[in-house]
């Protein structure tokens, strides 16, 4: 039996015993009010029916939910709330299956924790990224994924804002399954997969299995070593609000009933809300949409970047050699002679170096970053390049010297660019015969951590 309910954009359709919840807000499926309205109803109408004996929640297109409609930042909230939504979804008397594929972010795996059973597909990307906006996760996520993944894996996948894959998220706890990708593309069907999982689920007899009623195992364990992160995120977080935040619901989470924890989390979620920081972040979050949107690029036909040379081997220098080997480029750096060239290639492994005392890179994956990169006393090894960035003290005669060598040995169509944060830009491009080549890309220290970049266009 097929039915359709009107309720976009979240459609209904009856598959034998399972409601297929489909939610199709394109592009990302954000959780905008009809989204939070359409499954509230579609909650109502699984425990009015009879016949339906489990719920299956799938994202159509590309994703699952990919987090919060930004188009309802700043505006005044219209009902329901994602916590009443995902309270109404653990609630539910009927198993509820979400099957996520693509992005399950912030307020959209919100709702999968909320599920009793999660199905995770092959390309699924799983995170709680709010602290990237001077937010912590607000519906539930802080309460819910300390029991389903244990309080520390909980609290870095928070405090990082990075997702996991599948396979992660399968290990750590966060989802019951994975599925195998199927077809000579590698896809799967996610509502195919999810209504296999509920329907063999149903076959076990699976009841409902809220995750506010699951255990948090070793809580005298884990109270220290909360107490340690804690003192960690201060000394890591300065300046900012949400992180000892996060880590403080992640501690009630442990020790708190689970609706005295929801209460604290929403307490501190509306305190990062009102925080400067989370304005200032949001501002820089819509800022960086805004630049891909400036007339000059949109009029402007992009000039292919592999490998870009860098002049300087400073601590400015190195950064920014470490900003293009992490973007995946080829960079060449080039100093003036062999002692500085060596102390430029010292910074750069220095970074890496860090990584790996801290876990977050391994010997291997330095040795292969490394091979993009080629030390150099010649200007003319940077022949080849499509970018260069000169980084070399602030002294215009130097950097005219810098760039008449550039004009040189630089193949045509390259660009030539100067980190310069206050020298006049169309003088050092008057020290070549192609100005029109010539930029400023003013890189903040340390380039390769500071995701700003002033770009400076001459008169030419």
């Amino acid at each position: 039996m097929t039915s359709e309910a009107v309720a976009s954009p979240v459609r209904l359709r009856q598959h034998g015993g399972v409601l297929v919840v489909s939610i199709d807000n394109p592009p990302v499926n954000a959780l905008g009010a009809g989204v939070r309205q359409g499954l509230l109803a579609a909650m109502e109408h699984a425990e009015a029916q009879a016949d339906v004996r489990a719920v299956l929640i799938v994202g159509e297109g590309k994703a699952f939910i990919a987090g919060a409609d930004i188009r309802e930042f700043g505006q005044p909230p219209v009902p329901p709330s994602l916590p009443q939504v995902c309270q109404r979804i653990e609630s539910c008397a009927k198993p509820v299956v979400a099957a996520i594929h693509g992005a399950a972010l912030g307020g959209g795996l919100e709702v999968a924790l909320a599920a009793h059973y999660r199905l995770a597909l092959p390309a699924a990307q799983l995170g709680l990224p709010e602290v990237n906006l001077g937010l912590l996760p607000g519906a539930g996520g802080t309460q819910r994924a300390p029991r389903l993944m244990g309080a520390m894996a909980a609290a870095e996948l928070m405090l990082s804002g990075k997702p996991l894959s599948a396979a992660a998220a399968l290990a750590a706890g966060l989802v019951d399954r994975c599925v195998e990708a199927t077809g000579a593309t590698g896809a799967t069907d996610p509502t195919a997969a999810g209504l296999a999982y509920a329907e063999e689920l149903l076959a076990q007899g699976a009841a409902p299995r809220p995750t506010r009623d699951l255990p948090i195992a070793d809580k005298a364990a884990v109270l220290p070593q909360l107490d340690a992160l804690a003192a960690e995120t201060a000394k890591k977080s300065r300046g900012l609000f949400s992180p000892l935040k996060i880590v403080e619901c992640v501690r009630a989470a442990v020790e708190l009933p689970f609706d005295e924890g929801m209460a604290l989390e929403r307490a501190l979620f509306v305190e990062c809300l009102n925080s400067p920081q989370r304005a200032g972040l949001v501002h820089a979050f819509f800022a960086e949409r805004e630049t891909a949107k400036i007339p000059e690029a949109q009029a402007s036909t992009p000039r292919a970047v592999a490998h870009v040379g860098v002049v300087g081997g400073g601590t400015m220098g190195a950064g920014i050699t470490v900003a293009a080997l992490d973007a995946g480029l080829t960079v060449t750096m080039v100093e003036r002679d062999a002692a500085s060239i060596a102390r430029g290639q010292a910074h750069v492994e220095k970074v890496y170096d860090g990584l790996i005392a801290k876990g977050r890179m391994t010997p291997e994956a330095k040795a292969a970053t490394m091979a993009r990169y080629t030390p150099s006393t010649a200007y003319a090894d940077l022949g080849t390049v499509d970018l260069v960035i000169e980084a070399v003290f602030e002294d215009l005669d130097v950097k005219k010297a810098v760039f008449q060598e550039l004009d040189r040995v630089c193949k045509p169509g390259a660009v030539l660019a100067t980190n310069t944060s206050y020298l006049d830009i169309d003088a050092i491009a008057a020290a070549t015969a192609r100005p029109q080549d010539v930029i400023g890309l003013h890189f903040f220290s340390p380039a390769n951590i500071m995701k700003l970049l002033e770009i400076v266009v001459p008169a030419r």
